[in-house]
């Protein structure tokens, strides 16, 4: 299969329960931290034995960074947190893949999809604030409507990062992110953009606090997600929102970006009329998407050695979903280890499909397979023998080829399955030359730049922590900041020959204190570009956003 077939996954960022970013939710499922707790009096629990006070919180949900979107504050509380959450993480995604698109010249798209509108229903609609005549929040519904409308999610996204690409919304309930990135790839692959940011972003509730059990419900009855297990009772919700940058492989090896994963295959279909009902998933359907994937590339069932499976905790949904891959499988022996995440975090409804992905990415790329959180053995309408499958609790290390795939179902029928392999190895051809074919100068120059001293100072901290590990070379450090990276009011500079020179720089910087080589910054510090020598991009620290409180008020 040609490069120029094939879809790189260049950059990644997140926000779920329990991690602010996607390397610290890597380091919960390695140590198979369930993220979805118990809620406390003093955080609203309820004392209703009818009401289980448990759900995947997001800290800080209320928070965002206004100032650096050019959002004043009544605008900002009119935003929907989905839409605050995905500015955020696209940012952050952005920032992981080394791409400033004020500098870039490649057309980026945006292919994202969130939950339904809860914070308008709840706290907008009757609010006497927000009233014509009022003199509060907002005297034009306008900017109340916008600011909650999932149509306008990816659009809000391309406008206030500056993006020209294709700007499309999905919505496909709990499959939509997972849709989004297959719609992104396909873009990709047609030629109709160079870089897509393709995610989705939910806020099932913006209080937080659980949910109300129901006799022959889909939520779990003990308040634990156990997918796959014997003694799974149903779902739990939580919030969260995530993103991944794409590229054509062919393009991101020419530029040196970290590749952290390869698209070689997608597929999406419906469930159609060919189950019980609309609201009941379809095994035929999720076989067929399971299969029309894998003969995208010429894939044999026993290529794959995990799979991300939908795996929500229920036992109908999680039974037709294993019966499914046992109709894929035919009986094939070879091992496949199968997981799920929403263990961990919960079903994150239009994000989870997204948050699978980058859970299957990290597999391929570091060789480790995380536990599925709860399980102990599998329930009796879950047939793993059937499908050769294996639920393991446990992390264990990935040798050999490393090929997964990743399911995501909607409500609905929609339904998306995305096969991820590990990247090629990159080697000295692919390395770009940014540097006029000079040869990488002796000293380099790290500039960093903030909306605001505390944020250039905690930037400052951050890179000085990452550099210290001693994996990264200053020289590459020094190009992802010079191509990949905006241009912010507040800067500083250090320069440097070695990771443990650039170290005590930063932390200098981050300091407050005075830093050497201040001559050979000036032209940065006053507002001019970096020098840009030879190198690749690395994933670096994200930005450190500056959130403040906007208005989101408990209800119940």
């Amino acid at each position: 299969m040609s490069e120029d077939d094939q879809i790189a996954v260049v950059g990644m960022s997140c926000r779920v329960p329990g991690a602010d970013d996607a390397p610290a939710m890597w380091r919960n499922l390695l140590s198979g931290v369930d993220s979805v707790r118990p809620l406390t009096a003093a955080e609203g629990a309820l004392t209703d034995p009818d009401w289980m006070p448990v759900f995947g919180r997001l800290d800080d949900l209320d928070g965002f960074d206004a100032d650096l979107f050019g959002y004043p504050a009544e605008l900002a509380a009119l935003l929907d947190p989905q839409h605050r959450l995905f500015l955020e993480v696209a940012w952050r995604a952005l920032e992981d893949a080394g791409i400033d698109p004020d500098r870039d010249p490649a057309q980026v798209g945006v292919f994202a999809g969130c939950g339904p509108n809860r914070y308008l229903h709840h706290h907008l609609l009757g609010n006497p604030a927000l009233q014509p005549g009022s003199g509060g929040l907002a005297e034009d519904w306008e900017d109340a409507l916008t600011g909650s409308g999932c149509d306008y999610l990816p659009t809000r996204t391309a406008y206030a990062l500056g993006l020209a690409g294709p700007a499309v919304a999905i919505q496909t309930a709990c499959s939509t992110s997972l849709v989004a990135v297959c719609q992104a790839a396909q873009s990709l692959l047609d030629y109709r953009c160079d870089v897509a940011i393709a995610g989705g972003s939910a806020v099932v509730s913006t209080r937080q606090a659980g949910y109300r059990l129901r006799p022959g419900g889909l939520l779990a009855t003990d308040g634990v997600c156990r997918p796959y297990d014997a003694a799974a009772t149903g779902q739990v919700f939580g919030n969260g929102a995530g993103a991944v940058v794409l590229k054509r492989l062919a393009e991101a090896r020419a530029d040196g970006d970290n590749v952290y994963a390869v698209l070689p295959g997608w597929a999406v279909n419906n469930d159609g009329a060919d189950r019980p009902g609309f609201t009941i998933p379809g095994v035929a359907g999720q076989a067929a998407v399971l299969a029309e994937a894998l003969a995208s590339v010429g894939w044999d069932p026993a290529d794959v050695g995990y799979l991300e499976g939908h795996g929500t905790g229920t036992s109908v949904g999680d039974a037709i979903e294993v019966d499914a891959l046992t109709r894929v499988r035919r009986g094939n022996r070879s091992p496949l280890l199968l997981g799920s995440v929403k263990g961990n975090l919960g079903n994150l409804d239009a994000a989870a499909g997204v948050i699978s992905l980058i859970k299957a990415v990290y597999a391929v790329h570091t060789g480790q397979v995380p536990g599925t959180a709860h399980f102990t053995g599998a329930h009796g309408e879950v047939d793993l023998a059937a499908a050769g499958a294996e639920v393991s609790a446990q992390t264990r290390p990935w040798a050999g080829q490393r090929r997964a795939g990743v399911s995501s179902f909607g409500l609905g029928g929609t339904n998306a399955h995305v096969l991820v392999e590990q990247a090629p190895a990159a080697n000295d051809r692919d390395e770009p030359d940014s540097s006029g074919g000079q040869e990488c100068p002796d000293r380099v120059v790290l500039g960093l730049s903030a909306g605001s001293p505390a944020a250039l100072r905690e930037l400052a901290r951050r890179l000085a922590d990452r550099l210290a590990g001693g994996d990264l070379a200053v020289a590459d450090v020094a190009h992802t900041l010079a191509v990949g990276r905006r241009r912010l009011a507040y800067r500083g500079a250090v320069g440097c020959t070695d990771a443990a020179e650039a170290v005590g720089q930063l932390t200098a910087l981050a300091q407050g204190g005075p830093v050497a080589d201040a001559a050979v910054t000036r032209s940065w510090l006053d507002g001019g570009d970096l020098p840009v020598v030879r190198g690749r991009r690395v994933p670096l620290p994200g930005y450190p956003f500056q959130r403040t409180r906007h208005w989101i008020e408990a209800t119940r």
